[in-house]
C-alpha cells in the first residue's frame, strides 16, 4: 500500500519509464520529450517546440473489484487500502506523420510488453511497498467520450491512447481502538414456558 503521493508518482513513473526505454535508434530519427500535464496545462495553448507524448490523468475512479479487499497478513478487523485506478490518456504531439505514428507505435507495443510496474520501476515518492504493483491496461474509451474531452480543451485533437493503471492503493489511516457499539439486541424468554 502506498502512501498519498502515490497518484503523482505512479504518472512520474510511467514518465521516467518510457523516457528510459525509448530506443537510440528512434530517438536518432525522432527525438522525443515525455511529460505528465495537467489540465490547466492541456486546457491553455500548448505549443510543443519538439516532438512530445503527454500523460494526462483524466479521471480517478474507486476500484471496483478491489474495493474492500484486504492484502494477506492483514487481518478482517483493519481497513482494507483505497484501491484506484487511474485514467490515462497517452497523446503524441508531432509535426509530421511519420513521427507521431512511429511514437505512437513504439508506445503501444512497450505497454503491452511491460504492463506491470512494481516497487523497483516506481519513484520513492510514492511510498510504495515491496511486493506493490500497478498493472497498466489499455482502456476502451469511445470516439464520442474522447472527442468531448477533446473538444473542452484548447488544443486541436492529437492522437491519443487511453490506459488503465490498476490498481493504486493507497493506505487508509486506523481509528485508534475498536469502534463504539451502535446498536445491542438481546432476547428474554421465560426459561420455565420453554420446557412446559
Amino acid at each position: 500500500m502506498a502512501g498519498i503521493l502515490a497518484v503523482n508518482s505512479f504518472g512520474d513513473s510511467l514518465r521516467q519509464f518510457l523516457d528510459n526505454t525509448y530506443p537510440n535508434e528512434l530517438r536518432d530519427d525522432f527525438p522525443c520529450d515525455f511529460r505528465v500535464i495537467s489540465s490547466h496545462a492541456l486546457n491553455s495553448e500548448v505549443n510543443f517546440d519538439s516532438n512530445t507524448v503527454t500523460l494526462y490523468l483524466y479521471r480517478i475512479i474507486v476500484d471496483q473489484f478491489q474495493r474492500n479487499s484486504i492484502r494477506a497478513g492483514q487481518h478482517s478487523g483493519q481497513t482494507p487500502p483505497l484501491a484506484l485506478d487511474l485514467h490515462f490518456m497517452i497523446s503524441v504531439w508531432a509535426e509530421h506523420s511519420d513521427a507521431e505514428h512511429s511514437i505512437a507505435a513504439w508506445l503501444m507495443r512497450q505497454l503491452y510488453q511491460f504492463p506491470l510496474m512494481d516497487s523497483s520501476s516506481l519513484t520513492p515518492e510514492g511510498q510504495w511497498q515491496a511486493g506493490e504493483m500497478v498493472h497498466l491496461v489499455p482502456a476502451e474509451i469511445s470516439n464520442e467520450d474522447l472527442m468531448r474531452i477533446w473538444d473542452a480543451l484548447t488544443p486541436g485533437y492529437r492522437l491519443s491512447m487511453s490506459y488503465i493503471a490498476r490498481s493504486v492503493r493507497l493506505d487508509v489511516e486506523e481509528q485508534g481502538g475498536d469502534l463504539p457499539v451502535v446498536a445491542d439486541r438481546f432476547q428474554y424468554e421465560d426459561a420455565e414456558a420453554g420446557n412446559g
